[in-house]
This record gives structure tokens, C-alpha cells and sequence, in this order.
């Protein structure tokens, strides 16, 4: 059971909140959320390098001399690795960095992960009708009250989003801060945030999409 306050527009402390997820054991936790990082990291690679060999170089086909006689070194082909121009040896070749995680690790790391930013959790009241119309500068004064501050990388938690939202509006020109739905977690995200604000209703969902 993990207790943490509450606090309204203004930053002031209005209540507190618990919720409870099932964590890594301690030994294993660094382990697993490594693991869960490190694909995620992983997966996101496109894998399109690639390099020609020297039978796919064009041209080449002719030996560009005769074999003795000329006093140079004997060579077959222009398109050898040895020739500027020539194809690569051992060069990367389009390939699939996919690596594999159970569901259940998957869930378990994402728990851990976000149980271990306890410390630099913020749990807000839900602040939508506040906005009543796009402006970055007020939610720039809000975070700035709720403690985050203006220089520091921090990740803002919301039940939805949705691209007409005032919220996401006045969010998105912020230069430090990421937006994120509550069911869209990932480790990056909550590894790489100095903060991380979620609101109650998120923390709410959080609970219900990942307890299981």
C-alpha cells in the first residue's frame, strides 16, 4: 500500500490517495525492469542499415587487366572490398532487434518501475475544467506549483487524451514536459522523467488497467 497527497489547482495539499501494485521482489526488481528497458529500447530500432556486397555493387563484371605483364598487383574485379567503390565486407544488412517479453513480465516491470517514483510522484486533483481555453503559460504556473521545476524533464498522467483538449493543447508547446495517457505507460517514460504528475482519476485507471 503506497500513501501519497493530493493537491488542487492552486498546489495546496487537499487530501490523500493510496493505491496498491503488485511489485518485483527485491532481489529480481532491478532485473526485470532492466530486462523490460532494454526491449522496449530495443524494439523501437527500424533495423534498415544496409550495405552492399560486392556481387550486388553495379559493375565490375570485366577484369580490369590482363593478368601478368603489367607489373601491377593481379586483380579480377573493380568492384573488389580492397577497391574504392567497392562492396563491404561484413557490412549490416536489414534485420529484425525484436526481442521477446511475456505479457506478465511486461505488466510486472511497468509496476515496479512506477511504484519505485514514489518519491517524485505528484498526485493532483483533476484540473481539466480549469483551462477553460488553450494556454501553456497557466499550466507552465501550475507545474511550477505543484513543484516541478521549469528545467527539470517531467511526465504529466491523464486518464485520456484527446488532440482538442485544452489540456493536450496548452501541453504540447512545453518544451520539457511529455504528455501520456494512463494506459500508454512505458518504462522509458517513467524511468527518464525527473517528475511525474498524475492525476487522481489516472491513478484511478492505472490501478484498474494494471493490477491484473
Amino acid at each position: 500500500m503506497v500513501e501519497s497527497v493530493v493537491k488542487n489547482w492552486q498546489g495546496e495539499q487537499v487530501g490523500e490517495t493510496t493505491f496498491e501494485l503488485r511489485v518485483a521482489k527485491e532481489e529480481t526488481a532491478s532485473h526485470i525492469v532492466h530486462r523490460a528497458l532494454v526491449r522496449q529500447l530495443t524494439n523501437a530500432r527500424q533495423g534498415n542499415a544496409s550495405t552492399k556486397t560486392r556481387s550486388e555493387v553495379r559493375g565490375g563484371g570485366r577484369k580490369p587487366w590482363r593478368q601478368k605483364g603489367t607489373g601491377r598487383a593481379r586483380a579480377g574485379s573493380i568492384r573488389s572490398p580492397l577497391w574504392r567503390g567497392g562492396g563491404v565486407i561484413f557490412g549490416p544488412k536489414p534485420r529484425d532487434f525484436n526481442l521477446k517479453l511475456n505479457r506478465k513480465e511486461r505488466r510486472l516491470a511497468l509496476r515496479t518501475a512506477f511504484v519505485s517514483r514514489i518519491e517524485d510522484l505528484i498526485v493532483v486533483e483533476e484540473f481539466s475544467t480549469e483551462l477553460s481555453r488553450p494556454k501553456t503559460k497557466e499550466l507552465v504556473a501550475a507545474l511550477a506549483r505543484w513543484g516541478v521545476v521549469p528545467e527539470s524533464k517531467s511526465l504529466l498522467i491523464l486518464s485520456e487524451i484527446a488532440d482538442t483538449d485544452n489540456v493536450y493543447l496548452s501541453a504540447r508547446n512545453i518544451e520539457n514536459l511529455k504528455l501520456i495517457a494512463a494506459d500508454q505507460l512505458n518504462v522509458f517514460d517513467l524511468l527518464h522523467a525527473d517528475k511525474i504528475v498524475v492525476t487522481a482519476s489516472a491513478l484511478e485507471k492505472i490501478q484498474e488497467v494494471y493490477s491484473a
